[in-house]
C-alpha cells in the first residue's frame, strides 16, 4: 500500500472578517477539486506483469483522504467538487461507507462540501439512495440551483448530469450572479471539446462570461488547465492519474480570496502515484551493452525528476535511428524485463508499465547495396494488395487466439492488424528488415 503523501502547500491563516472603510470584508479560501472517480475499477491492469495492481487500484482512496487531511489542515472555508466523484455504478456499498467517513471528517472540521454530478456520478444507481452527511450540499439535475454562504458573501451556481449524456450547452441557462457576492459557477464540461475527452455539455469561454462570475470551477478534463483569466476559469485535472493517459502530477486548486477578488490561486498535488511516458534516445547506439546504459541512465532521470515519496510507473519509448532497430523490435518481451530489472535496482517505487519500439534503422544506403528489384519490392510492401491479403490470411487466426487471453492496445501492431491496417503492418516488417541489412552489412 502507498503511503500517505504530503501535499505540497503549506496552509495559510483560516478565514477572518476584518473592517475596511467601514464596510466589513471577508477574507476566505476554498478548494476546487473534480474527477475524483473513487474506487475506479482499473480494468486491463493485470495484463501488465509486475504492476503492484492492488495498490494502484487503491490510489484513488489514498490520494483523496490527501484531498481531505489538507482541507483540514489548511482550514478551507468549502471544498467543491465539480462532477465525477464516483466512477459510475459501485460494486457494493463499501464505497458510500467509505465517503461517508471522510466527509464526516470534514463535517466536524466546520468545512462544508458542494458536489455537482457528473456523467460518471449520473451512471450510479447507489448514488441516489446514499444517506449524505449534513455538510454535504448536492447541486440538483432538474435546473440550475444556487447555494448562498451569507457568512462568506458566496454564491455558488451548479447544475448536476441527470443522466450519463449531456449534449446541450447548460451554462446559458445559469442564473445571472448575484449582486454583491462573490459568485462560482460550478460546471461539468468539455467547453468547446478537449482532446481525449468526449463531449460534454458543451459551451464556449463566451458564454461562461455572459453569467458575470468570479470564478468557474470546472471539471471533466484530466488535466490542470488555466482556461481563461477573466474571469478565472480552470479545470483542476483529476486527483490522481489511473493509467498512462493521465501522467503528471495530479491534485486541486487552493483559491483565496479578499476584498471581493481573487488574491492567490494555487495547484495543490495529492497523487500517491504517478505515471510517466520516458523517452530513450538509442540514436546512433550500436550495441546492446550501449543500449543497456542509455535505458537504466533514462529511468534514473525519470525517478530523480518526480517527487521521491510517490509511486511511478513509466511507459518507455525507444525512439532514434540505430542499427540495433530490427534487434530490439524482435526482442520487446526480454526489453521489458531488463527495463523492469534496471527499476527494481533504482527504486522499489518504480514500475515498468510497457517498452513501446519507436526505433528506425539508419540510413543503410552506405552500408548495404539492394538489387532494384529488392528495394522496390520493400518500398512498394505497404501498398500491394496481393502482399497485405497474404498477411490477413496468415495472421488473422493469430489474432483471434491471442485477442482473448489478452486484448491488444491502441498503439499495438495487434490493435491495427485487428482494425485492418495491414500497410502499417507491413511498414512494421519492413523497417525490421531493414535494420537486420543493416546489420549484416
Amino acid at each position: 500500500m502507498f503511503k500517505m503523501t504530503a501535499p505540497e502547500i503549506l496552509p495559510f491563516a483560516s478565514c477572518k472578517k476584518r473592517e475596511i472603510n467601514e464596510r466589513t470584508m471577508t477574507e476566505f479560501r476554498f478548494l476546487h477539486v473534480a474527477d475524483i472517480h473513487l474506487d475506479s475499477p482499473l480494468t486491463g491492469l493485470a495484463r501488465y506483469e509486475g504492476l503492484p495492481v492492488d495498490d494502484v487500484r487503491a490510489a484513488t482512496r489514498a490520494a483523496f483522504e490527501n484531498m481531505i487531511d489538507f482541507a483540514c489542515r489548511a482550514a478551507v472555508d468549502f471544498v467543491i467538487i465539480a462532477g465525477d466523484l464516483f466512477d459510475g455504478d459501485w460494486r457494493d456499498m463499501g464505497t458510500g461507507l467509505y465517503l461517508a467517513r471522510q466527509m464526516g471528517r470534514l463535517e466536524k472540521a466546520g468545512i462544508p462540501v458542494f458536489v455537482l454530478q457528473g456523467n460518471h456520478d449520473a451512471a450510479s444507481v447507489v448514488t441516489k439512495n446514499l444517506p449524505w452527511p449534513a455538510n454535504v450540499m448536492r447541486f440538483g439535475s432538474r435546473s440550475p440551483q444556487t447555494f448562498r454562504i451569507e457568512e462568506l458573501g458566496v454564491a455558488l451556481h451548479g447544475w448536476g448530469f441527470a443522466h450519463q449524456s449531456a449534449p446541450d450547452n447548460l451554462a446559458i441557462r445559469y442564473p445571472d450572479a448575484v449582486a454583491g457576492m462573490f459568485n462560482i459557477g460550478v460546471l461539468h464540461t468539455s467547453l468547446s471539446g478537449r482532446p481525449g475527452h468526449a463531449a460534454y455539455a458543451p459551451c464556449e469561454i463566451a458564454d461562461l462570461r455572459s453569467r458575470g462570475y468570479d470564478y468557474w470551477a470546472l471539471g471533466h478534463v484530466h488535466t490542470f488547465e488555466r482556461v481563461s483569466e477573466d474571469p478565472l476559469v480552470i479545470f483542476p485535472g483529476n486527483v490522481q492519474g489511473r493509467n498512462i493517459r493521465e501522467t503528471g502530477a495530479k491534485g486541486g486548486v487552493l483559491v483565496d480570496v479578499e476584498d471581493g477578488a481573487i488574491s492567490r490561486i494555487e495547484q495543490v498535488h495529492f497523487d500517491v502515484l504517478r505515471w510517466a511516458r520516458v523517452a530513450i534516445d538509442c540514436h546512433g547506439c550500436a550495441t546492446l551493452d550501449e543500449f543497456q546504459v542509455r535505458l537504466r541512465d533514462g529511468l534514473k532521470a525519470a525517478r530523480t525528476n518526480e517527487v521521491a515519496d510517490r509511486g511511478l510507473v513509466v511507459r518507455v519509448v525507444l525512439e532514434g535511428a540505430t542499427l540495433l532497430s530490427g534487434v530490439l523490435s524482435d526482442s520487446q518481451a526480454q526489453l521489458r524485463e531488463d527495463a523492469r530489472a534496471h527499476a527494481t535496482a533504482i527504486s522499489p517505487d518504480l514500475w515498468i508499465e510497457k517498452i513501446q519500439v519507436r526505433t528506425s534503422p539508419p540510413d543503410v544506403d552506405a552500408k548495404i547495396e539492394l538489387s532494384d528489384d529488392i528495394a522496390g519490392l520493400l518500398a512498394s510492401a505497404s501498398e500491394d494488395e496481393e502482399l497485405l491479403a497474404m498477411l490477413a490470411a496468415e495472421l488473422s487466426p493469430f489474432l483471434v487466439a491471442t485477442a482473448a487471453a489478452q486484448p491488444p492496445d491502441q498503439d499495438e501492431l495487434r490493435h491495427a492488424a485487428s482494425s485492418g491496417d495491414w500497410s502499417r503492418v507491413a511498414d512494421a516488417a519492413v523497417a525490421v528488415l531493414m535494420g537486420r541489412l543493416g546489420e549484416a552489412g
